[in-house]
């Protein structure tokens, strides 16, 4: 019994910890913070972290043309591109609202699928999609959830991040990963990620300096990048316990974790049709994800829940 139970637990306690670093990336862009800055010093941390535990495990990083190309390609798609646009969007909309809609990876990774031809059509995934489209139209309907209807604007900002992690997903899928295991990718693309995000953070002003005295959102930002690497690195484990149909179900956890962190960490409160809305979303992503491959982890295949 306690056998069946642990991989439970592990999944409850990794669903919790995704969920938080929604609410700490909201205090981390409270003080003006810009996304550059924020993305070089979360890559920084996360590839440190991943290097040593990469290490330990008795692996190296392959730094061939292939492996390097493949690096750049999940930095960019995985977490500059992406990023840039979440950090944006969360220092105008509520936290909870975008783990609601970041819930929607499964959403563009389906069409994207089918594209690159990695899955196939199915009527189900596609009424899915479907309901996810609605969810979205009640979720920024006017006098729904938003607090202010100006919001609305920011609200296709956020839908970036989730078409990237949709992207990611099925690029792996498609090209594989050069028999590396995910950490290694995942150490690989953050030490390039931080080399690339870099320049911009300078270039557009944004480099915040370690020096300066800390407050909350410097403190946040630590939190958030300690608390991604340590549930990747337990989320990686439990696929290889539990299997990646079960670990994949992490995804519902951190969209529910998201709100509820939202709530009491930042005193968030929502209306009836923000729960509505989640309530669609979450029964479109359940049709749209595959049956018998699960190919995403609980946002996308490499990086998890972001940012």
């Amino acid at each position: 019994m306690k056998a069946q139970l642990w991989p439970v637990l592990v999944l409850v306690i990794l669903g919790a910890g995704w969920g938080l670093t929604q609410p700490l990336a909201k205090i981390a862009v409270s003080q003006g913070h810009q996304p550059f800055g924020l993305i070089f010093w979360q890559l920084v941390i996360g590839a440190f972290v991943m290097s040593v535990v990469t290490f330990l495990r008795g692996k190296r990083l392959p730094t061939t043309p292939a492996a390097l190309r493949l690096y750049v390609i999940i930095a960019l798609i995985g977490t500059v591109l992406p990023n840039s646009t979440s950090y944006l969007a969360i220092s105008h909309l509520p936290s909870g609202l975008i783990s609601i809609l970041l819930s929607l990876v499964p959403m563009f990774a389906f069409p994207i699928a089918l594209v690159l031809a990695v899955e196939t059509f199915a009527w189900r995934r596609l009424f899915g999609l479907m309901l996810g489209m609605l969810g979205v139209v009640i979720l920024v309907a006017p006098e729904a959830s938003l607090p202010e209807a100006a919001m609305i604007a920011w609200v296709p900002l956020a839908l970036i991040a989730p078409l990237f992690y949709g992207l990611e997903g099925n690029v792996v899928a498609k090209w594989g990963t050069l028999g590396m295991d995910a950490m290694q990718v995942l150490a690989g693309a953050s030490i390039i990620g931080a080399i690339l995000s870099f320049p911009l953070a300078m270039f557009w002003g944004q480099w915040i300096n370690p020096l300066q005295p800390w407050g909350a959102p410097e403190w946040a930002l630590v939190a958030a990048s300690l608390v991604h690497v340590s549930v990747y690195a337990g989320y990686v484990w439990l696929v290889g316990r539990a299997g990646a149909v079960f670990a994949a179900q992490v995804s519902y956890l951190v969209t529910g974790f998201g709100v509820f962190w939202a709530m009491l960490v930042l005193g968030e409160r929502y209306s009836s049709y923000f729960w509505l809305a989640g309530i669609v979303m979450i029964l479109g992503v359940f049709l749209v994800q595959p049956r018998r491959r699960v190919r995403t982890g609980p946002a996308v295949v490499l990086e998890g829940a972001k940012p």
